[in-house]
């Protein structure tokens, strides 16, 4: 049952464009009590920081006050936040890592302070690269290692599982030379992960992922990258995703070879002078990937106990700690959780200039019972009530607005949630949260369920439109096939649904085609177009999946032997002429090059005209193109009407077909051809097209008066 709505009358501020988002679902009228206490718990929060710290940008620069901060004259302090701790000391290699030598000094509310005079030579007596812990005492007299929260770069001792605080304070600090390029409105995303980034089985390094994967997107034809596990995290096989921290200053892995500073800026580790990426790919944005949802459990080089105590940035207790994910749960109302949350934010975009984030694990964030065993119906008193966590839903709104007001106003922000929360990507203005998209996760469960549980000639027409424009009015969404979570082991990619063992024995072009293949190589390039063409504002891609890579996702760990060799991407498949990797390839870069001139991901919803279950047949119109899917098995359709909304005369081109030979199709269709609208209304539209559709081919018609053609 749901827990009744609160009463208009007893808060205080309202979203001062509240109406706007009223006026858009009046199915919320009876939830406007509920907006108005959102909105009044961020207003008061807002002030409190303001008059206490200034600011909330000022607020969100914990990065340049807490940890080690080194001043010109060679002196350095550093603060820390442990409240429940005894005692604070330092000791790493500069006092030959005696453990209570070095103390901090005692402030008020739970704060520790050192300072550190210069050496006899006017320089900092901690340098660049020296190996550093904390001891904290604990209210039980325990002295405890641990890590400064604060730490900007960290590096495991040979031999070790756990970090050590590496101090970064180089001679030469990059600074760009560019600037970021503008924010594309036809969003498209290649969704990457560096270490796995190389065909060979081990962690890749940045500089490999510059100089040859950085290409290949921009030649792809997206315009935006997202990265993930950036921060540093001590279990490989975790994807990122537990973090020991939800890191306030970037915990850069630095190899051999060269280190990730700015964005895509190389600088060896030495520190010399790096490349900087905006110059070589302008037109691309770099996302990063967050986790603000939750911490890992470590507690020698994590937040988890870092005072001694369970509740320094976390609930105390069982209110702590995530059933599922057996990680540690933020105090979204602890004042000093939230200036470590949002200085997170801020360093990124300060120091690394990220153009946005993806928040990982929002529907977490948004209720107590954190989505566990919660089947969301669409019922909207699911979305507001007591189980709804306020806290969580105030640092939210505080992120978006120091992102959009403070840092960058035409940043990206995306939430990873698969609840449907209204006004979840509306402005904190009209009641919403902020987010600028959400991840439409339902589309790629469709997918592996169709593929799992039903014959193709069972699969349903206008329950497939339902799903891919299934979303909420003026809330945008990233639609997908698929992403890591289906490439990971336990699942499968679709290409590996689609074609299973024929990956490995028939994707050679010397081996004999058979049904098997033909099916998974026409589907997979139909369910990528349709999935982005009609099932959101944007669209993304994982790394690897464009051109359909064999095999699953796994990570190094003890049940595979802590072996690489599923940790990869086998990049030299799209390479070999022999192979058939190359054309799907073709077929996602040419999908994405046409929708750069149409723009048909950033245009208003598709009009779907015709979700034929007999036919298999889903015809529809966005951007001024039409698009013509026949998923049926055996039957192709000779002079077949497709409807359009086009006055008779007006010509068409085929802007592009899944069954061209470039695609490693059977070429059924002639892409000289123009297509002239007959004055023949059907299915509510007012002219119509007569086509040739072969079976399991997808075709895109372009208006032959603007279509300049593919490259």
């Amino acid at each position: 049952m749901a827990i009744q709505a609160r009463s208009e009358t007893s808060y205080e501020f309202a979203p001062p464009k509240l109406q706007n988002l009223l006026d858009d679902d009046g199915y919320l009228h009876q939830y406007e009590g509920d907006f108005r206490y959102r909105y009044t718990q961020f207003k008061k929060t807002l002030e409190a920081i303001e008059a206490a710290e200034g600011s909330l940008l000022q607020f969100s620069r914990g990065y340049l006050q807490f940890g080690p901060q080194f001043r010109p004259d060679g002196s350095m302090a550093w603060m820390e936040y442990a409240p429940g701790a005894e005692g604070v000391f330092l000791r790493g290699e500069f006092n030959e890592w005696n453990r209570v030598k070095t103390p901090f000094k005692e402030l008020e509310h739970g704060k520790w302070l050192l300072e550190m005079p210069p050496d006899e030579n006017g320089k900092p007596v901690l340098k660049h690269l020296d190996r550093v812990r904390l001891s904290i005492v604990s209210k039980s007299g325990e002295l405890c290692d641990r890590i400064s929260p604060w730490t900007s770069y960290a590096l495991q001792p040979e031999g070790s599982f756990t970090y050590d605080h590496v101090i970064w304070n180089p001679e030469q600090v990059y600074k760009f030379k560019n600037k970021a390029p503008p924010v594309p409105e036809n969003l498209k995303i290649y969704e990457a992960h560096v270490g796995i980034a190389s065909p060979e089985p081990k962690v890749s390094t940045y500089k490999h992922f510059t100089e040859k994967v950085l290409p290949h997107i921009a030649d792809l034809g997206y315009n935006c990258i997202q990265l993930m596990a950036i921060m540093e995290h001590a279990y490989y096989g975790c994807f990122g995703y537990q973090p020991p921290f939800a890191q306030c200053k970037a915990w850069v892995r630095l190899d051999s070879h060269s280190v990730l500073r700015s964005q895509f800026a190389v600088r060896d580790a030495g520190g010399a002078e790096g490349v900087d990426r905006h110059c070589a790919w302008p037109e691309l944005v770099v996302l990063l990937d967050v986790v603000h949802s939750h911490a890992a459990k470590n507690t020698l080089d994590g937040l988890n106990m870092f005072d001694g105590t369970d509740c320094c940035y976390f609930h105390a207790g069982a209110r702590g700690n995530h059933n599922l994910w057996d990680s540690r749960l933020f105090d979204y109302r602890h004042w000093e959780t939230r200036r470590f949350l949002l200085s997170n934010i801020t360093m990124w975009m300060d120091v690394f200039q990220f153009d946005g984030f993806r928040f990982d694990g929002v529907t977490s964030m948004l209720y107590h019972h954190h989505g566990i065993g919660t089947g969301f119906s669409g019922n909207y008193g699911e979305y507001f009530g007591l189980h709804v966590d306020t806290d969580a839903l105030v640092y939210i709104m505080l992120a978006s607005h120091l992102v959009k007001k403070f840092l960058k106003p035409d940043a990206i922000l995306i939430a990873e949630d698969v609840s449907g929360m209204p006004s979840l990507c509306r402005s904190v203005e009209e009641g919403g949260l902020g987010f600028d998209y959400r991840l439409a996760m339902a589309i790629p469960d469709m997918w592996i369920k169709l593929l799992k549980e039903k014959s193709d000639d069972h699969w349903d027409m206008g329950a497939i439109c339902h799903v891919l424009t299934n979303r909420r009015y003026k809330e945008k969404c990233i639609a997908y096939a698929e992403s890591h979570d289906q490439a990971l082991v336990g699942d499968k990619t679709l290409s590996f649904w689609l074609m299973d063992k024929e990956m490995y024995f028939s994707m050679s072009t010397v081996t004999p085609r058979n049904l098997v293949l033909d099916r998974g190589l026409a589907l997979h390039k139909m369910i990528r177009l349709i999935s982005q063409s009609l099932g959101g504002e944007g669209y993304l891609n994982f790394i690897g999946n464009e051109f359909g890579h064999p095999e699953w996702l796994d990570f190094p760990r003890e049940g595979n032997g802590f072996s690489y060799y599923y940790a990869r991407r086998q990049f030299n498949l799209i390479e070999d002429d022999l192979l058939r990797y190359k054309n799907l390839a073709y077929f996602d870069k040419d999908m994405n090059l046409l929708e750069d001139q149409f723009k048909w991901v950033s245009a208003p919803p598709a009009y779907v005209s015709r979700k034929h279950e007999m036919d298999k047949v889903i015809v529809f119109e966005r951007a001024g193109c039409v698009f013509a899917f026949n998923f049926h098995p055996t039957q192709s359709y000779a002079d077949y009407w497709i409807p359009v909304e086009r006055e008779g005369g007006f010509e068409f081109k085929l802007g592009l077909c899944t069954d061209c030979g470039r695609y490693d199709g059977f070429d059924r269709l002639d892409m000289t051809n123009v297509f002239k609208v007959y004055p023949k209304g059907i299915d509510g539209r007012c002219g119509s097209l007569q086509i040739y559709l072969p079976s399991r081919v997808a075709v895109v018609f372009v208006p032959a008066d603007v279509y300049v053609g593919m490259p």
